[in-house]
């Protein structure tokens, strides 16, 4: 059972609550060109409709910074991240361009007195900075002191630029530390957790491709979550962002982190099964990743025999076990008839759409 969640500051990013208790987001990231305005349009319309909750993009310098504004005036609502590395003025930029939140690694960002700027032009805007640490970029004084960069290493960094700017009195902060490897990125977040009310961003970096990827950011992301550490999520894939923020969503959901969404649970399949359980659980997934829920959630079971299908059917809000060319449909606990396997995919998309109608014009969930 998921433990209760670490109390933490609340930060507003755009029109998206971080940390306090609010729902956990899911961020992704641009991956085209960051002076191709239109291509980066098209791609925080596609996150937008996938369920990105904030979409984070690079800015190398000032003239990519202009992309807020525009963005903002195609009618994005989203909110938007500029990721900084080095170039401080690109930071200032952003944030006067419109850029919701804004990410600083205290490894690169230079002198103090360039931290010091960029956080006297968020305060005035009302921006929050992110404090992104990761193991490929740890300052070089921390990697001596510590041989490597180790989960105390990538704490301490984290701790000291969030101390730096208390110093300058900005304190709208969320820290991300980040590492290829599962067990530094954990331990390291563990570190901060402890030390500090800040709210935090959790990601495996470089995971790996979308197979990969999704294993090691499940491991990582699931072992503190389940502790209730977390506030904002990102499952980092070699792969269309897309599928990021789709492999986020269902990593709350079967945390039970989540209070929406189709969750479905289906069997592996053996020799009892009658009917294309594969085939038929792979196009309701297509489905499902069409459906506005409205808000709700609702799981979905689709089981392949009797053995445990007709108990993990009961105990989802819509599900069937199968026969030999046919299955049985429960709703509710309930058996309610026999589908044929040709009609089976019709049934459940019907019935999916009528319980997250019902659902919504009641107003609750109660699978929160």
């Amino acid at each position: 059972m998921t433990q209760k969640r670490r109390i933490s500051k609340q930060i507003k990013v755009g029109n998206t609550v971080i940390g306090n208790g609010a729902d956990i987001s899911v961020q992704s990231m641009i991956n085209t060109n960051p002076y191709d305005f239109e291509g980066i349009l098209s791609q925080v319309t596609a996150l937008e409709r996938a369920g990105c909750d904030i979409v984070r993009m690079t800015v190398p310098d000032e003239d990519a910074a202009a992309v807020f504004s525009v963005l903002k005036r195609e009618g994005v609502r989203i909110p938007l991240v500029a990721d900084i590395h080095f170039n401080y003025k690109a930071a200032i930029a952003a944030a006067m361009s419109g850029a919701d939140k804004i990410r600083i690694n205290p490894g690169n960002i230079g002198e103090e007195w360039k931290v010091k700027e960029v956080a006297a032009t968020c305060k005035i805007l009302s921006v929050p900075i992110r404090i992104g640490v990761n193991s490929g970029s740890l300052d070089r004084r921390l990697l001596e002191k510590y041989g490597s960069p180790t989960a105390e290493a990538l704490a301490e960094s984290a701790l000291a630029q969030a101390e730096m700017l208390e110093k300058f009195s900005f304190s709208d902060i969320v820290i991300s530390i980040k590492s290829s490897d599962v067990h530094t990125m954990v331990e390291a977040n563990n570190i901060v957790a402890e030390r500090c009310d800040y709210p935090l961003h959790l990601g495996v970096t470089e995971a790996g491709d979308e197979y990969t990827g999704i294993i090691k950011s499940s491991a990582g992301l699931g072992a503190l979550l389940l502790c209730g550490i977390g506030d904002t999520v990102r499952v980092s894939l070699t792969a269309d962002p897309v599928k990021e923020v789709r492999a986020g969503k269902e990593l709350l959901k079967v945390l039970g982190l989540s209070r929406e969404g189709i969750e479905i649970i289906s069997c592996p399949t053996c020799g009892r099964t009658k009917i294309d359980i594969i085939g038929i659980t792979e196009k309701f997934r297509e489905i499902a990743d069409r459906i506005d829920t409205k808000g709700v959630r609702v799981k979905v079971a689709v089981m392949g025999c009797v053995v445990n299908g007709p108990g993990e059917a009961r105990e989802a809000d819509i599900g069937i076990a199968g026969g030999d060319g046919f299955a049985a449909l429960f709703k509710n606990g309930e058996t309610v008839g026999r589908v044929e396997e040709s009609e089976i995919l019709s049934v459940l998309e019907r019935e999916t759409l009528e319980f997250i109608e019902k659902a919504a014009r009641r107003g609750d969930n109660h699978n929160e």
